[in-house]
């Protein structure tokens, strides 16, 4: 396809900062664009498989402590999530079970997004459920006086996995230096080590489980040398 073409389905304002990032050659920007596609796409489903494990390491500890239904208890009255401290995890449960045609608590779990997993670490939230989180990172880092690996520390880690997760599902570019037009991979090969990182301190064999899906580098290494 001619650029001019290109530019025009795309649009010359989403492109400018793909040309400028390659010196206005026009043939570069294209691959460019498309190889932050590909990158992406990588990194979604990375993303995805780290989503599924967190969740499912939570819900596995919950429900040991709580409960088979433990989600839904948790918002009834009484219940773990029933006060003013929890009220969005209470409101994120509720508006989940709504959406279920039939309850069923492996959907309920399948249903709430990064976000509410995310907050599970959440002061709040860490304390409703016992403070037994950490149990899910057998393998982190002991705490040192300097350096606390608590549930404080997830939070924020999570927090920056379901940043570069929202801005792939807003479509902004992930192949640039933050807020420059200078191609850089550095912003994606934080994260996604940092996904690995998370994996290796839950004992998953992430290598195992990204056998054949996982190009991430590959692609960083191409985008570098474009």
């Amino acid at each position: 396809m001619k650029y001019i073409d290109f530019e025009e389905i795309i649009s010359t304002e989403r492109m400018s900062r793909y040309l400028t990032a390659c010196n206005a050659n026009t043939r570069k920007s294209m691959t460019l664009y498309r190889k932050n596609l590909q990158l992406s796409q990588e990194m979604f489903t990375i993303i995805s498989c780290f989503e599924v494990a967190l969740r499912n390491a939570i819900d596995k500890k919950c429900t040991i402590l709580l409960g088979n239904d433990w989600l839904r208890d948790g918002v009834n009255n009484g219940g773990i999530f029933d006060n003013s401290q929890c009220r969005v995890t209470k409101q994120n449960i509720n508006e989940a079970i709504s959406k279920l045609p039939q309850y069923n608590h492996h959907k309920l779990v399948a249903e709430l997004g990064f976000g509410f997993w995310r907050f599970m670490f959440a002061a709040n939230q860490f304390n409703a459920t016992n403070r037994i989180l950490l149990r899910i990172f057998p393998s982190k880092p002991i705490s040192t006086p300097t350096m606390q690996y608590n549930h404080t520390y997830i939070f924020n880690q999570l927090a920056q996995i379901n940043n570069i997760r929202n801005r792939i599902a807003h479509h902004e570019p992930i192949c640039f230096i933050s807020q420059q037009s200078i191609k850089d991979s550095s912003y994606t090969r934080r994260h996604y080590q940092l996904i690995l990182q998370l994996f290796q301190w839950m004992n998953v064999d992430e290598a195992a489980l990204l056998y054949g899906i996982d190009h991430v580098e590959q692609l960083c290494n191409e985008i570098d040398l474009l």
